[in-house]
C-alpha cells in the first residue's frame, strides 16, 4: 500500500460541529486537510470548532443545512464548490440517535431517522463522487461512521439500527461501484464517547463490559478515519474501534 500524502486536500464532515464528528475534522486538519464543516442546530459549537481547525494553519469555512433532505445536502455542496472549488474526502458523521419501540414508532420518526442516517449520506456519496472526479483523476475518499447498529439488532433504537444497517450496505455498494478511483470504508465507533442522556453508572458498566475494559475517545475514531483515507489500497474495509464490544 502506499500512503497517500493529506496535505492540502479537502474534505467535509458531516456533523462536525461536535463530539466524534468534530474530533475526526481536528484529525484531519493535523495532517493538513482543509476542513468544511457541516452542522444543523449547533451553530455555536460550529463556530469554536472552526476556531481550533484554524489554529493548525489550514483553511475552514462551515455551512448550515439539514443533511436528510436534498435541499440541505445540495446546500452543503454549494458551499463546498464555493470555498473550495475541490473535494478529496468525505466523512458521512452526522447521525440521528432517536429511541423509541417497533410497535408505537410513528413513522414520522421513522422516516427523519432514515433520512438523516442513510438518504443523506447516499446524496452526500453522490455529489462527493461527482466533484472528485471533476478536479481528481485519482479520485477521492468516503468513510461512513456506523455503529454496533449496522450489524445487529437495537431493542431500543429500531429505526436508527435500520437506519445504519443501510449505510453499512450502501458503504460496500458505494465501494465495489466506485472503485477504481474513489475508495469507500467505514468505521464502527463502540464506547467512546458517553451519549449525553446516558448516566455516568451506565456508562460505567457498559464501558467495563469492553474486552479492554475502558472507554475510548473520539480521537480514536479519528484516527481510524485518517488512516483509512490515507493508504491508497483499502477499499470497503471495516476498522472496529470498539475497545473489542465487537467481540462479544
Amino acid at each position: 500500500m502506499m500512503k497517500i500524502n493529506l496535505t492540502d486536500q479537502v474534505a467535509l464532515v458531516t456533523g462536525s460541529a461536535h463530539r466524534v464528528g468534530k474530533a475526526i475534522a481536528l484529525e484531519l486538519a493535523r495532517n493538513g486537510v482543509h476542513i468544511m464543516v457541516h452542522y444543523n442546530g449547533s451553530g455555536d459549537e460550529a463556530t469554536e470548532t472552526l476556531r481550533e481547525i484554524k489554529s493548525h494553519g489550514v483553511e475552514a469555512f462551515s455551512v448550515q443545512a439539514n443533511v436528510g433532505t436534498p435541499e440541505g445536502v445540495e446546500t452543503i455542496f454549494a458551499a463546498v464548490r464555493e470555498h473550495f472549488g475541490r473535494l478529496n474526502i468525505l466523512v458521512n458523521s452526522a447521525s440521528n440517535f432517536g429511541k423509541g419501540n417497533i410497535a408505537d414508532l410513528s413513522l414520522e420518526d421513522w422516516q427523519e431517522t432514515l433520512d438523516i442516517n442513510l438518504s443523506g449520506p447516499f446524496l452526500c456519496t453522490q455529489q462527493a463522487a461527482r466533484l472528485m472526479r471533476e478536479n481528481d483523476p485519482s479520485g477521492g475518499a468516503i468513510v461512513n461512521i456506523c455503529d454496533k447498529g449496522s450489524l445487529e439488532p437495537w431493542h431500543d433504537r429500531p429505526h436508527h439500527s435500520v437506519s445504519k444497517a443501510g449505510l453499512y450496505s450502501l458503504s460496500m455498494n458505494s465501494a465495489l461501484n466506485l472503485a477504481p478511483d474513489i475508495r469507500v470504508n467505514v468505521v464502527i465507533p463502540g464506547p467512546v464517547m458517553k451519549p449525553q442522556t446516558m448516566s455516568n453508572d451506565d456508562w460505567a458498566k457498559i464501558t467495563a463490559r469492553a474486552p479492554l475494559k475502558r472507554a475510548g475517545s473520539g480521537d480514536d475514531v479519528a484516527r481510524a478515519v485518517a488512516y483509512l483515507v490515507s493508504e491508497d489500497f483499502l477499499t470497503g474495509t471495516v476498522i472496529h474501534v470498539t475497545g473489542g464490544e465487537h467481540l462479544l
